[in-house]
């Protein structure tokens, strides 16, 4: 499975008991891949994955399933201890999911050996292709990340560490040694103000959290990079993903809550984030507003 285009990953929408809002779920999917994404990636980072039990990431997925109808692939969020990781893997097959994004274990610092017996464990759970995620605690080297990737059912592998040294060196290793089709994903947070750095070690894939609540501004800037059109790529950075990363970065936990503040904002009654994060403050929705305005401006 050769994923390409804007790969849209959807908030997880909660009604005012706290519950899952499915109804909502199944809309914001559809009108994502309405908009041309690529791929649907469904309780996952900026799902609230990790707020979030077996059951509902089950049912968020088996309402993304519905709601794409085999219109683009569906992945589904897997990870957390190793019992669990393989839990949500099952899940996710049961509901119907195209593939898994396995987020790293939680808290252990772990050798990267390790990480490869964590991998190889959880991709042994379903059938499902799997994508191996490269961030804070989960940390490969060259040589471990050819071992995962060699594994019959992990198909890529998605960076959100930003370490351009490493994971030159990782996509060099996996494209001398691997011999499948094998797909690279930049997943840093706000994904687009690195795409330049990215593509030039020939990682083109990337992570859009703000085609959730704008996938005009997503799809204007992913046009412009496709088109090699430096001007107008510079002036989405300058003018809309520069600012919005400031504020981003002004609160923890703002990468998840500022995208849901934003997809509410289009009317979609999305609710607020779960606990240990917290929704934006009156003053940074208006900052948020503003800075939403000038991307469109240019999208449009």
């Amino acid at each position: 499975m050769q994923l390409d285009g804007v790969l849209f990953f959807p908030v997880t929408p909660f009604d005012a008991d706290g519950a899952l809002a499915e109804d909502v779920l199944a809309e914001h999917v559809k009108r994502g891949v309405a908009a041309g994404a690529g791929g649907v990636f469904v309780a996952c980072g900026t799902g609230e994955f990790h707020a979030m039990e077996l059951a509902e990431v089950e049912r968020a997925v088996a309402v993304a399933v519905g709601a794409t109808a085999g219109r683009v692939p569906v992945f589904a969020g897997a990870g957390g201890p190793l019992p669990t990781a393989r839990r949500y893997a099952e899940a996710a097959e049961r509901a119907g999911a195209d593939g898994l994004l396995l987020l790293p274990p939680y808290l252990v610092t772990s050798p990267a050996k390790g990480l490869v017996r964590y991998v190889t464990e959880v991709a042994g759970a379903s059938g499902l292709p799997l994508i191996v995620y490269q961030r804070n605690n989960a940390v490969f080297t060259p040589e471990t990340a050819v071992e995962v990737a060699c594994l019959p059912t992990v198909v890529g592998f998605k960076d959100g560490l930003g370490d351009i040294d490493l994971l030159q060196r990782i996509v060099l290793a996996v494209r001398r040694n691997v011999g499948k089709p094998f797909q690279f994903f930049n997943g840093l947070p706000t994904a687009e103000l690195t795409v330049p750095a990215y593509r030039g070690i020939g990682v083109d894939l990337y992570s859009s959290a703000v085609f959730a609540f704008a996938p005009e501004i997503s799809l204007g800037f992913y046009q412009a990079v496709q088109a090699g059109d430096r001007e107008l790529v510079t002036r989405y950075l300058n003018e809309f993903y520069k600012p919005l990363v400031e504020l981003r970065d002004q609160v923890p936990g703002y990468a998840v809550a500022l995208v849901k503040a934003a997809v509410r904002a289009t009317g979609l009654d999305v609710g607020g984030v779960r606990p240990p994060l917290l929704d934006p403050t009156p003053e940074h929705v208006a900052q948020l507003e503003k800075v939403v305005a000038a991307g469109r401006s240019i999208a449009s």
